[in-house]
């Protein structure tokens, strides 16, 4: 079987708590992006007792055995007869982006697991599985635009609509961040008003209030994000912001944008409907 599992940006991010468990409680809204996605086949290994894994595209570092595919595998393992695996995957959504890519592979493995060897698993059991693999991937189990709070794991429907809208996402090649490098000099506050809120507002009138609080050390550190960010802005961008905890700029416009980007980028250009 051969599934898509799509990309993700974040339309606003902030950090409210820092838990006891060390993890911080968020608030967010998540949205899919459909027609940026990697590619994950998985057969049945008639050859072997083991799983094989493998992987083309943009290279993955360090070992299979941290790969959040194969930890996804092993935790579905853990109540299901699952029997030896062939794995490949052809990695396009880039790393340390903020984009969600790992973590939806691994929820794009749940559940495919789930359908090709009929556990029969509802989707809010595959969601609590998959808030043991990583915060962001029970978001990919529905795969649909929601506000989320807690670490991002307690979803709530999203009042938002921006069928027709066109999306650009723009990351600097020679900058990876990765999510322990955001957190570390993040700062909690509390809002004003609730980011769910916020996003219910047209998209016209996001900007200045639908902020993502990696931004102002990230940008620090990497004042190129915020380069992209304003060129988004001076190009008729109704809204821009980083993604999560970067190194990805998405913008947000009413019609198709026309900017020269350097080679050294990723760009991506789709129109949304929903």
């Amino acid at each position: 079987m051969i599934v898509f599992p799509n990309a993700k940006i974040n339309a606003g991010l902030f950090i409210t708590e820092k838990r006891q468990d060390g993890f911080h409680n968020i608030e967010t809204l998540f949205l899919p992006v459909f027609k940026l996605y990697d590619i994950l086949e998985v057969i049945t290994n008639h050859d072997s007792t083991d799983d094989k894994f493998t992987c083309s595209g943009i290279p993955v570092n360090g070992s299979s055995n941290n790969n959040l595919c194969i930890k996804a595998i092993k935790l579905l393992r853990e109540i299901e007869e699952i029997p030896p695996l062939k794995i490949h995957l052809h990695k396009v959504i880039p790393l340390g982006a903020g984009l969600g890519g790992g973590s939806s592979d691994a929820a794009f493995m749940l559940k495919l697991l789930n359908q090709q060897y009929n556990c029969n698993l509802t989707n809010e059991k595959l969601e609590e599985l998959a808030i043991r693999l990583g915060s962001d991937c029970p978001v990919f189990i529905k795969n649909r635009p929601v506000a989320a709070v807690g670490k991002g794991e307690i979803f709530s429907k999203a009042k938002v609509d921006l069928n027709n809208y066109y999306l650009t996402i723009i990351k600097p090649l020679n900058i990876n961040i990765s999510t322990a490098e955001a957190y570390k000099n993040c700062t909690v506050t509390k809002p004003k008003t609730p980011l769910k809120k916020l996003t219910e507002l047209p998209v016209e009138r996001w900007r200045g209030k639908v902020i993502n609080d990696f931004e102002k050390e990230i940008t620090k550190k990497y004042p190129e994000i915020k380069e992209i960010k304003e060129k988004m802005y001076k190009n008729s961008a109704l809204y821009a912001s980083m993604s999560g905890s970067g190194s990805s700029v998405f913008g947000l416009f009413k019609n198709p944008p026309d900017i020269k980007w350097p080679n050294n980028y990723f760009v991506h250009n789709e129109k949304i409907y929903y």
